[in-house]
């Protein structure tokens, strides 16, 4: 089983929404069962309010099933359990290092390096924008999991 956790800074937005595109994604490959996917933020808070409803919006209108991903931190344990931890940006990857220990750092890597077509290695954070800004995101996460899915089934 692959286990990969999705991080973002609050675990409202990009993680859970990368959870969401990547967990309907293996599953429509028939891999669900191979894969253990979660989300977590850098920064996230323990009374969280959950999926900000511009994410849900956009993910229930291409017919992605939310399954309400729990709001949560990164935890110290999260290095050792996943084979993969992706971040959302710079700013996030550097929390990670600074909380990762070094041993586990080659588990590290940006979501988007599982998508170079698009040449960019940041989704960025649409919380404080507009609808079309989390429309982009989406845009970002589903590249990004197809990218996960061909690396790791397909070419391993």
């Amino acid at each position: 089983m692959i286990k990969i956790l999705l991080v973002c800074t609050a675990n409202i937005c990009r993680s859970p929404m990368a959870q969401v595109v990547l967990r309907q994604k293996v599953q429509d490959a028939g891999l669900g069962a191979e894969f253990k996917i979660e989300s977590a933020g850098t920064n996230a808070l323990a009374n969280g309010k959950g999926l900000d409803a511009r994410a849900a919006l956009v993910l229930s209108k291409r017919n992605y099933k939310i399954n309400k991903p729990r709001v949560r931190k990164v935890a110290t344990q999260d290095f050792d359990v996943f084979d993969l931890i992706l971040a959302m940006d710079t700013r996030n990857m550097d929390a990670l290092l600074g909380q990762c220990p070094p041993h586990q750092r080659t588990k590290l890597a940006y979501f988007l390096k599982f998508a170079p077509e698009l040449g960019l290695s940041e989704v960025p954070d649409p919380y404080f924008g507009n609808l079309a800004g989390f429309e982009r995101v989406l845009d970002l996460c589903e590249a990004g999991a197809s990218g996960v899915i061909k690396t790791l089934v397909y070419t391993a």
